[in-house]
Formats: structure tokens, sequence, C-alpha cells
């Protein structure tokens, strides 16, 4: 089946991915991706309705982005001068906005939700066209841990709060490198499902399709906070930088 980039908004309302996700504190990503970007213009592909792009902007850089929910874009403009954030509504293997940037972002593991490894190598490849020579490229992704299934299978507690309790139920196909996942929220006015599907890569892989794209890694971290990645790291951000031209 071909792949929708807008499959995920229409699965997942945007408000409700907004509280799903409101416990996330973007304050380490946004000052790590501000000292990365070095004042230039940034492009968030897969921007969503503008976790980490609002406060880039709040900070005083240039935010573009594209998305393949027209629902999550939407909800983007509807806040606080998210109007003033340009979203291409397309796939970001693909889709190309004006200019150029020094700093392409692919935040919250979403270079998974690419169906597979050709379509990964793409969306290395358009991130390398939008950067300005020394520009960066930079994903942050889970570290796959195919321990944690039992008989192929997982459910693991993601956040446990007083007014929440939200869980992620997977399956794993490790034939094709892939996750079918739903994560199920709880709350006291009901229960949400945030249906998702992975193509799961190893760092090792990431560096490759790099290469590939003429990118060279210049950093990985554990966490935004720049702790150092090692064997025990379940996550990673990985900084990846076009060549300055000689």
């Amino acid at each position: 089946m071909p792949f929708d980039a807008s499959e995920y908004g229409r699965h997942i309302p945007a408000d409700v991915y907004d509280e799903a996700f409101a416990h996330l504190d973007p304050t380490d990503a946004v000052e790590r991706l501000v000292a990365l970007a070095e004042g230039g213009p940034v492009c968030e592909f897969g921007i969503g309705t503008g976790r980490l792009a609002l406060p880039l902007q709040e900070r005083g850089l240039t935010v573009a982005g594209i998305e393949g929910s027209s629902e999550m874009a939407g909800r983007l403009r509807k806040k606080t001068d998210g109007d003033r954030i340009e979203v291409a509504i397309g796939d970001f293997t693909t889709t190309r906005v004006p200019g150029e940037f020094n700093l392409v972002l692919l935040a919250f593991n979403t270079i998974f939700a690419l169906p597979d490894q050709a379509a990964q190598v793409a969306c290395f490849r358009n991130a390398a066209a939008h950067l300005r020579p020394g520009g960066r490229f930079v994903i942050e992704a889970w570290v796959p841990d195919p321990g944690a299934f039992r008989a192929g299978a997982a459910l693991r507690p993601v956040r446990v709060a007083q007014e929440e309790v939200l869980l992620e139920a997977a399956l794993l196909h490790p034939a094709e490198q892939r996750m079918t996942t739903t994560k199920i929220r709880l709350t006291g006015t009901g229960v949400d499902l945030l249906p998702a599907n992975h193509r799961y890569a190893w760092p090792a892989e990431l560096d490759l399709m790099a290469q590939l794209a003429g990118l060279a890694r210049e950093h990985r971290w554990a966490d935004w906070t720049g702790r150092p990645f090692g064997d025990d790291s379940r996550d990673h951000v990985s900084v990846y930088r076009r060549p300055v031209s000689p």
C-alpha cells in the first residue's frame, strides 16, 4: 500500500495529540537547537502542532516546516503566532520549502514513521537539499530494543500520573524492521487510541543514510542535554552536517 503522509493526522485528532504529549518539556531541545542553528533559519520536517517550532520562533529564529497532516498544521496556525510559520503540506521525503536553511529538524522519532529504508534515504536527501553549505540535519530517535519484546509483543507504560495513564502496545516484525504500535491514553473522561507504525533503524544505519545524502555525522548525544551516547543509551540526538564547499 502506498505511503500516505496524512494518515497519522486522520487517526489522531490534533487536540488529543497535544494533550497526550503536553508533559514533554521542550526546553532542553530548544536550547540545543538554538545553538545548532547559529541564528539562521530552521525547517522542521513533521512540524505537527508546533511543540518545538513555536518556542524556536519565540527565540527569534525564522521557522518553516513540512507536515503531512493538514489537521495538525491547522491547529498550529490557530496557536499564537502559528500563522507566521510557513508550512508546506506533503510528504517530507519529497516536499520542498523555498529557500535554504541553517538547520533541518526531524524530532520525536518521526524518521521511523516512514515506511521503509528507501523512504528514509529519500528523507535524508531531501534534508540535504534544504541545507545551506555547513548546515545541519538533526534527528531525535529511540534506539531499537528487540529484547524488550516477548513472543513479538510488548506493553509498556509511557506515563503514569494521577490524571492520566499513557501505555504503548506494540507488535514487532523483525524481518522488515517494523513495529505496529498503538498508544492507549486513559483519563477520567475516557480512552483515546493513538496508532502509529514504525520502520525502525539503528543509529549506524542512519549514519549510512546520511553518507548517501552527502552528509557527515558531527555529534551524537544520548539526549538534548548533550549527555554522552553509550551502550546503555535508549535514545539519541544525532547531528549531520553538509560540508562547506572548498
